[in-house]
This record gives C-alpha cells, sequence and structure tokens, in this order.
C-alpha cells in the first residue's frame, strides 16, 4: 500500500480537528446546562478576545495562534475537567501524547510551529501565553453569565466565578471582568426585586 501523501494526512489532521465541533466543554455538561457549547466554540471567542487586545506591548498574532493551539489535543483526549479527578501531570502527558499524533500529519516545519505553541502556553512561559490564559478564564465567566441569562437563573452557575478569583491581571481583562461583574449583579439583583415583588403580592 502506498504511503499516504502529505495533502492525505493533512486531511486527516483537518478531520481530527473538527472533532473539536463535536467535543462539548465537560463544565457546563456536568453542570446540566441546556446545549452546551463545543471547544471549538470557546476558542473561536478567545482568539476574538486576542485580536481585539489593544495592548501594543504584547503580540496580538501569537496570541490569536495560541487561543487556536492551546485545547487542539482535545480533539483526541476529550475536554478533561478539574472535577473528573485527573492529575495536572497526567492531564499533560495524555494531552502531550494527543498532540505527537496531530503533529504527525503535517509538515515539520508547521508541526514545529504549532508544538512550540502550544508547550508555550502549557508553560505559561510568556506574556502572551499568561494574556491568553486569562482569556479563557474570562471566556468561561462570560459564557457562565451567558448561561444564567438564557436560563433566567442568575447566580446558578456562581462556581465558576469563583474559581477565577484573584486570577486576572492584565489591565484590559481587568476592565472586562469589572463590566461583566457589575451587569451579572445587575441581573442578579433584578431578580430577586421581581421575586420580592411576587412574594409581596401574594401575601396581600
Amino acid at each position: 500500500m502506498a504511503a499516504p501523501t502529505d495533502h492525505m494526512k493533512m486531511l486527516q489532521f483537518l478531520k481530527l480537528i473538527g472533532q473539536l465541533k463535536r467535543v462539548l466543554r465537560t463544565g457546563w455538561v456536568y453542570r446540566k446546562v441546556k446545549d452546551p457549547e463545543s471547544v471549538s466554540d470557546h476558542m473561536y471567542r478567545m482568539a476574538l478576545m486576542s485580536l481585539t487586545i489593544t495592548d501594543p506591548t504584547v503580540d496580538k498574532d501569537k496570541c490569536i495562534k495560541l487561543a487556536l493551539v492551546h485545547d487542539m489535543a482535545e480533539c483526541i483526549v476529550g475536554d478533561i475537567a478539574p472535577s473528573d479527578n485527573v492529575s495536572k501531570a497526567e492531564k499533560h502527558r495524555q494531552e502531550e501524547a494527543a498532540m505527537r499524533q496531530l503533529l504527525s500529519l503535517m509538515p515539520e516545519s508547521l508541526g514545529q510551529e504549532i508544538c512550540a505553541l502550544w508547550e508555550e502556553y502549557e508553560h505559561q512561559s510568556t506574556t502572551e501565553a499568561r494574556l491568553v490564559k486569562e482569556f479563557d478564564r474570562l471566556e468561561m465567566i462570560l459564557q457562565a453569565h451567558e448561561y444564567e441569562e438564557l436560563e433566567g437563573a442568575p447566580g446558578r452557575l456562581q462556581e465558576f466565578f469563583d474559581s477565577t478569583q484573584g486570577c486576572f491581571q492584565h489591565p484590559d481583562v481587568l476592565q472586562l471582568v469589572m463590566a461583566l461583574n457589575e451587569e451579572r449583579r445587575s441581573h442578579m439583583a433584578e431578580k430577586n426585586n421581581s421575586g420580592n415583588s411576587k412574594t409581596m403580592s401574594h401575601a396581600t
């Protein structure tokens, strides 16, 4: 049998990456969110966050690439959540093996670039990697807020917000987090006031 051509291998790579459209974000599944997002949904908005950053001291193009690469291994290993009780070392081992499998399907120079980006994010070794990690967390709590809005249940996903306390450092990200928290508090207050009004109307 003839060896697969480079184009056939790249096609296989693109098919594997396409699985990310169907890998659901585990945290939402465990919290029984209706129509939970996929990993690729999450990565897409992170890439847009990277595109819109205004800080001239960071490499915006690298941030976009990091956002697109950071969860790539999940097309093979799935989205391993903290509640899955998999150690950080074991999670890294599984994802590293998955990355090797993916990189074997692409030209060497491209594989080296993607591998370097993935390792940079994993080890949080640059300003850009640390910023994209903040985008990862920001995207998560923004999505949590949106699910609360869709469910009409502000505050239900508080644990996701709690998990990010003290994790944000970049001024632009902090401003977005503050705006998000302000909007969420407003929605929670409206919900509480609405509930109190109904209680009072029933009492009278």
